[in-house]
């Protein structure tokens, strides 16, 4: 006892003191007497055997100025290295380890269902071809559900302040607007004169060409954008929205000067299907994932396949519903010129826009947006239109056809942007 005395009031002492020569640490025998272990060498926790304490002897630590707190700190950091997980490469935190590693598979299958679309809409394409009963049934009425479900899938996976950044971009909502009804109807008359002077076609085939490049954006686009360029698919379903509510002004009177016919366009009809295939899904979404993030959570990694799926049908069912005008003895002629058309709309959007917008940060992804914008359209409304204002059934095999090979092409963009990307 009166040894451990004389030891704390050496503390006491040596504290307060200035800092003694080195040597006299240095030359100190490790195998003193009076020394006394604070914590014991050997230490045995739960962490997969490592020691977190060790031997410290007070002669020593009381050499140094403010020994209480440098004797704290390097148990604490000694402590805490003891608690803290392996880090090492080969093990993996329990936390992250899932004992069911076939849920996981799963989960990853269905959220990877987008990269096959490509592949899907080529296959619902050959199978309306050879057994279009296959597709028959859905019908007209069911494309305002399935547009409006691939919306509700983009309004899930987005939040309210991405579409109030779109909209402090009007620079990039004109030019698409500009893409859609002055550079598609350009391109639409263009090629309407190429089919009927040099390739001799009929004028109704002429006129269903250009009549498919007066309509507006396509809902598909802004699914396309998505799956691409996730942070612009609010930039351009705006886009869309704006077309679409502006078609029912601008379609009749580009149809007038193209086609010399002017279309009565219905602005209830237009504007119940913004609100029920764009605005109404969307808003949805957003506030599902706003307020029942765990139902998003939950249901997310099925929208995929689900998409999918309802795409497969918007295009293979106006292919098998008009069948007999496609494989008419005009069908190749149509299929050529209207790929090159859609293809050209591809090329100039994703042109334009690199031109336009080449000092903007994101021209890259904004270059494929407009792309889509310009080169993909509601042919279904175009085709709609031919069904009911134009007798001859010929006019409504390019809008027919085109719902086929824009989707075809914007899809296979998808699939090689996505992997450039990646």
């Amino acid at each position: 006892m009166p040894l451990l005395h004389q030891h704390a009031s050496q503390i006491r002492h040596h504290s307060l003191s200035p800092l003694p020569p080195l040597p006299l640490l240095v030359n100190r025998p490790r195998n003193h007497q009076n020394s006394l272990p604070v914590f014991p060498q050997t230490c045995h926790f739960p962490s997969k055997g490592r020691c977190l304490g060790f031997g410290v002897r007070i002669d020593s630590v009381s050499l140094f100025r403010g020994s209480r707190l440098q004797l704290r700190r390097c148990v604490m950091e000694k402590f805490s290295e003891g608690l803290e997980p392996d880090r090492s490469p080969n093990v993996v935190p329990e936390s992250t380890q899932n004992p069911n590693g076939k849920e996981t598979s799963f989960v990853k299958i269905l959220k990877g269902a987008n990269s096959i679309l490509p592949q899907v809409v080529i296959a619902s394409t050959i199978l309306a071809l050879l057994y279009p009963p296959s597709f028959t049934w859905f019908t007209s009425r069911y494309y305002a559900p399935a547009l409006g479900f691939l919306m509700f899938a983009v309004g899930v996976n987005s939040s309210e302040k991405d579409f109030l950044e779109a909209f402090n971009r009007p620079a990039a909502i004109f030019a698409g607007y500009i893409g859609q009804f002055v550079v598609k109807p350009l391109l639409g008359y263009i090629f309407g004169t190429i089919s009927m002077t040099v390739l001799g076609l009929p004028t109704s085939l002429g006129a269903g060409i250009m009549l498919t490049s007066c309509v507006s954006g396509a809902q598909l686009s802004n699914y396309a954008t998505f799956l691409t360029d996730p942070q612009m698919a609010p930039l351009s379903i705006v886009m869309t929205s704006f077309s679409t509510a502006t078609a029912v002004f601008v379609t009749p009177i580009l149809s007038l000067l193209l086609i010399g016919k002017r279309l009565p366009v219905d602005v209830k009809g237009m504007v119940s299907s913004i609100l029920q295939i764009v605005i109404a899904p969307i808003a949805a979404g957003l506030l599902l994932n706003r307020f029942f993030p765990r139902i998003c959570n939950a249901i997310r990694p099925f929208l995929p396949p689900l998409s999918v799926f309802v795409t497969a049908l918007c295009v293979g069912a106006p292919l098998a519903i008009n069948i007999d005008s496609v494989m008419s003895s005009f069908g190749v002629s149509v299929l050529l010129v209207v790929i090159a058309f859609h293809l050209s709309a591809f090329i100039a959007g994703y042109s334009l826009t690199g031109l336009i917008f080449h000092t903007a940060p994101d021209v890259k992804g904004l270059q494929r947006t407009l792309s889509y914008e310009t080169g993909m359209q509601s042919s279904l409304l175009a085709l709609a239109l031919a069904n009911r204002f134009f007798q001859d059934p010929l006019v409504g095999v390019p809008p027919a056809i085109s719902v086929v090979i824009m989707s075809l092409m914007g899809f296979s963009l998808v699939m090689l942007w996505a992997k450039k990307k990646t």
